[in-house]
């Protein structure tokens, strides 16, 4: 598997021209025999909230693996825009069985579609998990490269109509976003220390949007279970640490929607539903 750390050099230091407002390419790119580390496992559950039993997987966890390969697309020719600033709008993740720590995967991930909207340009990364032939897990990733246009006003996204009676607490250390990189290796810089986010227009370390992604699943294991399922999420405000944030779930027939908001249960930074397979 490629490292993220020289890859990110690329990313942050290197010099693209700019959209050339065609179409992006698709670009495919795959690595077989994959092998995994339970102490890398065991760091990754910690820093997420996850109880990591030795053996099952986190159901995020294969997103660590994949996103090299989209960093890998991140920096291939064909995308000639720089990605600063680059925005995670939606991810859904799909995980078809358990998977052990102990299994071998094949992994791929595609560029597959681009489309230009009223923000810019957004495109889609499929990510897919084999075991042998057998596809275990795969994962949606849809990114915006935002484009400038002044006769667009936006609008503060608004929270879900959950009940939001008995929401827990969560603080935020400033060090999370450092604890995060060392356990999933996504050193983005933005999420590191104010003296380099600050380099990118951030006052604070902005926390990782898989992050929030990953704790949310960790809360709601216990209603989970082993059962297969689709976790889509669309990430909505930016969340800036340190903070304290809330966090609430509900039964919607037979999915589970859930929300991370601000402290006081107003402003949404992530959206997400629980469908069972």
């Amino acid at each position: 598997m490629p490292t993220l750390f020289s890859l990110y050099r690329k990313i942050f230091f290197g010099r693209k021209p700019g959209w050339n407002e065609q179409a992006l390419p698709k670009i495919y790119v795959s690595t077989p025999n994959v092998s995994l580390s339970p102490e890398k496992v065991e760091q990754y559950s910690s820093v997420c909230g996850f109880d990591f039993d030795g053996k099952t997987l986190p159901m995020t966890y294969m997103y660590v693996m994949a996103f090299r390969l989209h960093a890998v697309i991140f920096t291939h020719d064909g995308i000639t825009f720089p990605l600063l600033g680059m925005i995670h709008l939606k991810n859904s993740i799909t995980q078809h069985r358990g998977l052990s720590v102990d299994e071998t995967f094949n992994i791929e991930c595609a560029l597959t579609s681009s489309t230009v909207t009223d923000s810019g340009l957004e495109f889609e990364l499929v990510s897919k998990a084999f075991v042998g032939d057998e596809l275990v897990w795969e994962s949606l990733s849809t990114y915006l490269y935002r484009i400038e246009n002044n006769k667009r006003r936006i609008r503060p996204p608004k929270a879900n109509p959950m009940a939001w009676d008995a929401p827990e607490s969560w603080s935020l250390a400033e060090d999370l976003g450092r604890r995060y990189a060392k356990a999933s290796g996504d050193y983005n810089l933005i999420h590191l220390h104010p003296v380099l986010s600050k380099r990118f227009g951030f006052d604070r370390v902005l926390a990782h949007g898989m992050w929030s992604k990953a704790r949310c699943i960790a809360q709601m294991m216990p209603q989970i279970g082993e059962r297969p399922c689709t976790v889509d999420v669309a990430f909505k405000l930016p969340l800036f640490m340190p903070s304290d944030v809330s966090f609430d779930s509900e039964q919607d027939e037979d999915n589970l929607v859930f929300e991370l908001r601000d402290a006081r249960g107003r402003r949404p930074h992530l959206s997400g539903q629980i469908s069972f397979l």
